[in-house]
């Protein structure tokens, strides 16, 4: 199993450094951010699974960059900050961060917490999987594992662009999905072009998805950010 991409939001080179190399020399995959409008993006374009986040940015505090994330993801964030004041904790946290690493910090207990967060991801994962390959939502009906999706008694015609668009917002139900996101695993790119072609594609299967076009009840438009499936009774 691969181990987890790791984002690692940090402004202070020595620091970053030792992070870094301290996840290189245990095999984690990671990306870099040296600022809050940086980790905003590399976050909502690479989906990591974790993110080690400090509060003290250049540019933006770092509890407003938990709150941003909190917008589309749920995905795990460990704070890493030299505020130590319970306030900055509990803001922090209240804000949407999982966990809290006052610096300075030692390598053992940095992995430690990596460790807990990892078998919380794969317990999550596992439980997912665990599940029936069904996924119901109101009338719609997607079985992953024939790559079928039907509406009540009537199977869907989609093209594979559709119904993997179908499937990733089935899959993340009540998230808000970026354009950024949603091109990137739909087509492994972001250009201009592809969230284009996206408006095209997100229209094709609304058309065969919902009965009223004039008021969704499955796909919700965020303007200018993405869009989210909505959960129905």
């Amino acid at each position: 199993m691969n181990k987890p991409l790791i984002l690692v939001v940090e402004d202070d080179n020595s620091v970053k450094n030792l992070i870094t190399t301290t996840l290189k020399a245990h095999d984690y995959r990671y990306l870099t951010a040296p600022n809050g409008a940086t980790a905003i993006l590399e976050a909502s374009s690479h989906n990591p699974d974790i993110v080690l986040l400090d509060l003290g940015l250049p540019d933006i505090d770092g509890v407003e960059v938990i709150k941003k994330i909190r917008t589309w993801s749920n995905m795990p964030i460990i704070v890493i900050s030299a505020r130590s004041e319970d306030t900055d904790k509990i803001d922090a946290l209240d804000a949407g961060a999982d966990d809290y690493l006052t610096k300075p910090f030692s390598v053992e207990e940095l992995l430690a917490r990596l460790r807990v967060t990892q078998r919380r991801l794969n317990m999550i994962q596992n439980e997912t999987a665990a599940e029936a390959s069904v996924f119901t939502n109101g009338q719609l009906r997607i079985d992953y594992a024939a790559g079928c999706a039907y509406l009540g008694d009537d199977e869907l015609h989609l093209t594979p662009i559709e119904y993997k668009l179908l499937c990733l917002l089935s899959r993340n139900i009540g998230k808000v999905l970026t354009h950024t996101f949603i091109t990137q695993n739909i087509w492994g790119s972001s250009w201009d072009n592809d969230i284009a072609s996206l408006r095209v594609f997100m229209a094709t299967l609304r058309k065969k998805l919902e009965k009223d076009a004039d008021s969704p009840q499955y796909i919700q438009t965020h303007i200018g950010v993405g869009y989210r499936m909505m959960k129905v009774e």
